[in-house]
């Protein structure tokens, strides 16, 4: 492969205008960018690590031709990671005649703000909600507003002023909607298939032209920090301080953000953020659907990957036990090499995966289970929404036509080092009947499996007690009982 072309500074829109910058550090976050280099002060820090929305804005980036607007957490997003892509601030926001935004407005006269801090992170929510879906439901709004915190209004005034913005304008007649093509092909302009390259030492950044790209750079600098959706790496940088360079980063390779289904076999490109695999994996393993709506907030949803999330290897990633309970293989890539491998291998003890110097996760590959077997995956947390897991267990079964069990897969994470299968349990239940009195007698075995941790999410005994209740949950579920065993806000109203 030719070596490609090499691009010294990083390209992208800023509201209306073309930005090129030749002096940008790895760990420069959008949000200091924003504040400190352009006085933009309407995007505000909170937390600085993704959580309180404080700091949305929105990014267009082309995806298969077509420009796309997300909600993502600029205190978390790296500048590295925007070449090619169109940034927009509140201050961007304008109706007509000089006057304030549809959302701006809903938000003035239906008192969704007061102390104002919080406000434009809302706005901002809103406003990418409002662009997708003008007459949005109040589930719809309450989802879209998981990763924005309020501490003062409450949410009832601002999902009244949601339910209420297309009175005041529109959501066709958006400047992003009227002036989408020109910006578009401003943005296909910038993407001219070079290599960034930036910095030396500890402030060099590089953003491949393309995989074969990244495949190369990263066998010659296999210590460079891979940087996806940076949902992890971010907080790396404003809670740890440390030192990602050099970074290389991965999140705009189209190569890398494909799904496609063959013979029931779903295959991930490590780049597709949660967003994006959303509607595909809610339609063909339906039980995904209710775990990534709960995964962060809408603006880490737009950010994270799934290879990110798997790669990283932390116990409590959310997406490796349902894929190891399916039986997921994962594709690792060095150079033009690939190797394919069982997920449930990929992680060997805690803070070490099966990665080798130079290779990178390029896909996961996870089946559609089976018509007639069984299939589900529940997450405990302190809140329900936008939490980080303190257990989470995955099912997957099959019933032989004398109602024994066939086969049983069974993961947990925030159980052990690592995204761990319960092979005690499973062997306990294998062969027996799907009975409460079998469910009862395995229960035990989950203390050959598992030796929790206390930590500031949850202790041991409660780890320990809330994975066996998932057990008797998904029996429940599978054996016929009418008793709901969840209920949503919107169905108890």
């Amino acid at each position: 492969m030719a070596r490609p072309k090499i691009r010294n500074e990083l390209r992208f829109i800023l509201n209306g205008e073309d930005v090129a910058l030749s002096d940008v550090g790895p760990d420069e976050t959008l949000l200091d960018y924003l504040r400190l280099r352009r006085s933009l002060r309407g995007t505000k820090e909170g937390c600085a690590e993704g959580d309180c929305g404080a700091c949305t804005v929105l990014v267009g980036k082309l995806a298969s031709g077509k420009l796309v607007y997300e909600n993502v957490n600029a205190c978390i997003r790296f500048l590295g990671s925007l070449d090619g892509c169109h940034v927009v601030t509140v201050e961007h926001l304008r109706g007509e005649g000089g006057s304030l935004h549809p959302v701006q407005q809903a938000m003035v006269d239906f008192d969704g703000s007061q102390c104002g801090f919080c406000t434009p992170g809302f706005v901002m929510s809103l406003y990418a909600l409002w662009m997708r879906s003008p007459d949005p439901s109040v589930a719809a709004i309450e989802k879209a507003l998981q990763g924005n915190l309020c501490r003062c209004t409450g949410y009832e005034a601002i999902v009244r002023a949601a339910r209420a913005i297309s009175r005041y304008g529109q959501a066709a007649k958006d400047p992003l909607a009227t002036e989408r093509k020109r910006v578009a092909a401003r943005l296909a302009a910038i993407r001219d298939g070079s290599r960034v390259e930036m910095g030396e030492g500890k402030r060099r950044l590089v953003v491949p032209a393309d995989v074969d790209d990244f495949a190369s750079v990263l066998d010659k600098e296999p210590a460079a920090t891979i940087v996806a959706g940076s949902t992890d790496v971010g907080l790396w940088v404003t809670k740890h301080m440390r030192d990602i360079s050099p970074a290389v980063f991965i999140g705009g390779l189209d190569g890398l953000r494909a799904i496609s289904e063959v013979k029931g076999l779903v295959t991930i490109g490590a780049g597709v953020t949660y967003s994006e695999a959303f509607s595909t994996l809610a339609k063909r393993i339906p039980a995904l659907g209710p775990l990534f709506d709960r995964i962060g907030g809408e603006q880490v949803r737009n950010m994270g990957t799934i290879g990110g999330n798997i790669a990283n290897g932390s116990p409590i990633g959310d997406t490796p036990p349902p894929f190891i309970a399916l039986g997921a293989t994962l594709t690792l890539r060095r150079g033009k090499k690939r190797r394919t491998i069982p997920l449930e291998e990929f992680f060997i003890a805690y803070g070490k995966q099966d990665r080798r110097p130079g290779e990178f996760v390029e896909a996961v590959h996870v089946p559609v289970p089976a018509k007639g077997s069984h299939f589900a995956v529940h997450k405990v947390t302190k809140r329900r929404d936008e939490d980080i897991t303190a257990t989470l267990g995955a099912f997957h079964l099959t019933l032989a036509k004398n109602g024994t069990v066939a086969s049983i897969r069974i993961a947990y994470g925030g159980m052990a080092a690592t995204p761990k299968r319960a092979t005690a349990v499973e062997a306990a239940l294998l062969g027996k009947p799907w009975t409460e009195a079998v469910i009862e007698a395995a229960l035990p075995a989950y203390d050959l499996d598992f030796t929790p941790l206390t930590d500031m999410r949850a202790t041991a005994e409660y780890r320990q007690l809330a994975a066996k209740n998932l057990l008797r949950r998904f029996f429940a579920e599978t054996s016929g009982t009418k008793a709901p065993v969840m209920v949503t806000r919107q169905e108890a109203a």
